[in-house]
């Protein structure tokens, strides 16, 4: 049995959720990742309003859609951000507090009301991001403080406390992480009690942004299993990380995957990290896709998932600036029903001469 294909409504945010929910029920979309704090589907009204999920839900069965998982990436990002007005633009105007102490602390709580509705309507996964305090220490001149041993980290901690001074300043890599432990483990144990998964998507500017970090980012939470990625291969390929490699180093922690396509057109005269250039762009050295389009090798991604047992929806995310959405989302449905195919369970194709 093939998985089912679903796409990401936070790309059409601006489009009426009947509208948006006929047409993908047309395009054969079996189901939305609904994207919150749009139109599509508002967590508060979920928690409080008895009539609003029935209404929701009762909207996506007319379309024949289902949904197994909710997006709430920008209120996640502002958690552990050092935030400024980009974060202030994208989260709900209710969260924004007073001071950006008072905003993260108000994203945190949102975040873990994802959970509790996620639970709610049956979903078993909130897709996001968590933010990064350090994201900007990624080239790390002026040099950076940071302690490479762990005996030598100790030592350092010590000597800090006993002459008074403190001792997170002695790392500032490793003090980004624990914050983020800090901060996101409170929002876990939400998560551990509703049952539901918070699947991180490993991206630039989150605390996880290639394998390497996203094993940290899991050390620093003590591997519990309300946490775990949402597999994009699109922001593992522009950095050179094999995405493959990927599903397989997290085998039993992957649980979503966004079906995402990017073309690198590094040509000389550009580089990886962008050139200040928007998207859409073609000076840029690389721009996301509409599926098959692009440099990954979804083939081999398809085979690593089913050998991995990996059974959720493949969830379209489709950016492509470059082509028109409508367009792009009925033709990424097309690809992804085409490249998906069901695990062998039972036949060892050489055993067969035998008969």
């Amino acid at each position: 049995m093939t998985r089912p294909v679903t796409i990401i409504t936070g790309q059409f945010g601006d489009v009426p959720s009947d509208k948006l929910f006929a047409v993908l029920q047309k395009i054969g979309y079996d189901g939305v990742e609904l994207a919150c704090g749009t139109e599509h589907f508002d967590v508060r009204r979920c928690l409080h309003d008895p009539n609003y999920w029935p209404m929701k839900r009762a909207q996506l069965q007319k379309y024949g859609l289902k949904c197994w998982a909710i997006s709430n990436h920008c209120v996640g990002q502002a958690v552990c951000d050092l935030l400024d007005q980009r974060n202030l633009d994208v989260i709900p105007a209710d969260l924004r507090g007073a001071t950006y102490d008072e905003t993260w602390k108000n994203c945190a709580e949102a975040m873990k009301d994802a959970a509790r509705a996620a639970k709610m309507i049956g979903a078993t996964v909130v897709t996001g991001f968590t933010g990064s305090s350090i994201w900007r220490y990624l080239y790390s001149f002026p040099p950076v403080p940071q302690v490479q041993c762990d005996d030598a980290y100790e030592q350092a901690v010590s000597d800090a406390l006993a002459n008074g001074q403190d001792p997170l300043k002695i790392d500032w890599i490793r003090a980004g992480f624990e914050l983020f432990a800090e901060r996101w483990n409170p929002i876990l144990d939400a998560f551990d009690e509703c049952g539901v998964k918070f699947a991180l998507e490993v991206h630039p500017t989150e605390i996880a942004f290639d394998l390497w970090s996203a094993e940290t980012a899991l050390d620093y939470v003590n591997g519990r299993r309300a946490f775990g990625f949402n597999f994009d291969p699109s922001h593992l390929l522009w950095q050179q990380v094999d995405p493959v490699k990927f599903i397989r180093h997290f085998s039993d922690r992957i649980y979503h995957v966004h079906m995402k396509d990017v073309a690198l057109q590094l040509d000389g005269d550009n580089g990886l990290l962008g050139s200040h250039l928007p998207f859409g762009s073609p000076k840029r050295g690389w721009e996301f896709r509409s599926l098959g389009r692009g440099h990954v090798n979804f083939e081999e991604i398809i085979r690593a998932l089913n050998d991995i047992d990996y059974e959720g929806p493949l969830s379209v995310e489709w950016e492509d600036q470059r082509m028109d959405r409508w367009f792009g989302a009925a033709e990424s449905y097309e690809y992804v029903k085409r490249v998906d195919f069901p695990k062998n369970v039972d036949v060892v194709f050489d055993a067969q001469f035998a008969k």
